[in-house]
This record gives structure tokens, sequence and C-alpha cells, in this order.
């Protein structure tokens, strides 16, 4: 019969001890090699910011002249350029690992939205038939943190339609065909509208299909046929946003907001 060991918290303590570590997440990182963080490919990093001005060369070719950025060099060092220099200077890249992804990754979704959340601007102000420099920005896009880059439920802008009204608008772009929006932020909304009083619009950019929807989020019903849960994104409940929210062919003129149907 062999003999019977008791191994001891302490024991574990002593083991850990004599590899080295005195902290037991300094083992975990030891083993999992979680201590190792992977140089930043700065080439990577300017690849892809190419084909942000690549992408804002080709919008703006083909949008109506009222929305069309008349200083594209501008633009571009304002919101690429420089963005990444704070980003660069705060060290917020090592940071970028959302769900496993390289940080070149992370960083070129976000600044992707970003960008061009920044470029319709001018077609808010014709839309919402305000001076672009009155739009207020509330989101958390703080290019100094690494928990900007992180998914949040805020709205990225909010309006002042008259003297009592507001409206905030959450500002997204789809790239592929496939148009949703999370539930997270359906549930913001509605939080907002019952505890503010505010309507949340979400206009979503859909770029694949040159085509804009606009949908007031804190009207949609829980009941809704268009929740899905899509697979594509680790199960996740979303907001299929259907073909008749589509109003806006980014190819012309935009709408004013009090002309558009709600239904």
């Amino acid at each position: 019969m062999s003999k019977q060991i008791t191994i001891t918290a302490k024991y574990f303590s002593q083991y850990r001890h004599k590899l080295g570590f005195s902290k037991q997440a300094d083992t975990k990182d030891f083993f999992g090699a979680k201590d190792i963080t992977p140089a930043i490919d700065l080439n990577y990093i300017k690849l892809l910011n190419d084909r942000l001005y690549g992408i804002i060369d080709k919008i703006n070719d083909i949008v109506a002249k009222e929305i069309k950025i008349d200083n594209l060099a501008a633009f571009k060092k304002e919101h690429i350029d420089r963005s990444l220099e704070i980003i660069k200077a705060n060290n917020i890249l090592p940071a970028l690992n959302n769900q496993g992804r390289r940080p070149e990754q992370v960083y070129y979704s976000w600044m992707r939205g970003f960008v061009l959340s920044n470029y319709f601007l001018k077609a808010l102000g014709l839309i919402f038939e305000v001076d672009t420099s009155s739009i207020d920005l509330i989101g958390d896009d703080d290019l100094k943190t690494a928990e900007t880059f992180k998914r949040t439920p805020k709205a990225d802008l909010e309006i002042k339609l008259n003297e009592k009204e507001k409206i905030r608008i959450e500002m997204q772009s789809g790239f592929t065909g496939i148009n949703d929006i999370k539930q997270h932020k359906v549930l913001e909304a509605k939080r907002v509208f019952r505890d503010l009083g505010f309507h949340t619009l979400a206009i979503h950019f859909d770029l694949y299909n040159g085509q804009v929807a606009f949908v007031k989020l804190d009207e949609i019903g829980e009941d809704s046929v268009n929740w899905i849960t899509r697979q594509q994104m680790e199960g996740q409940t979303v907001f299929n946003i259907e073909q008749n929210y589509f109003i806006w062919k980014i190819t012309e003129k935009p709408m004013k907001y009090k002309e558009i149907n709600f239904g």
C-alpha cells in the first residue's frame, strides 16, 4: 500500500516560490506566456492607415457634392495621422487585444469607424439642419486610454434639434452587407429615453451597398421579429436592420430629418 501524502496549500506556495514566483498571478502569466508582449508591427499599421486613406478617397469620389470633404489631406492628417500619434504616445497599441485579436486589427476596426463617423459629420449637419460645430460628442472616444477601444453602449453624438428637444445619434458602419445593431445599444437607448426623455437614432452606413438606414433604437420592440442570434458574432443577440429602414443612397444628397417617415 502506498504511503498517504497530504498536500497542503503551504506546499503549493513553496513550490511556486522555488520556481521563482512570489505571486500566483505571475505563475499563471509565465505558463500562459501572458507576460510576453508581442511587438507591434508598425509597418502593418502604416499599411492599415493607407487603407483608411483609400476608403476615404473612394467614398469621397462618389458621394453627393453637398457632403464631400473639400480638403482631404487636412482631414486625413487630423483624423488618421494625428490620432495614431496620440495612440502611440500613450502606448495604447500593445493593450488592444479585444477577443484575442491582434492589436493592429483592433486598431484598424476602431479607427475605421472613428474616421468614417467624422467623415459623415457634414452629412449630419445637412440632415439635422445644424452647424457641425454644434454637434456634441458624448461618446467615450478618448484616444489616450485603451478603454476607448472596448465596446461601450453609449451613443456617439448628441444634437440639439430646438430649445427643448435633443436627440442622441449612434453612428455605425457595415462593410459586408450584414447590418445589425447590438442589443446593448438598444437597451441603453431605452434607458436614456426612460431617464432623460431623449430619443436615440441609429444611423447605419452600409458601405458595402452604398445605403444608409435610420432606426429609432428606443422604439424597437422586445418582441420584434428582427431580433436574431448572430453566430458570426459569438452568438450575440442583435437587431437585424431590414431593407425598409434604408432610405438614403450615399451617392445622393441626404434628406432632412424632419422629412423622414418613421412609420
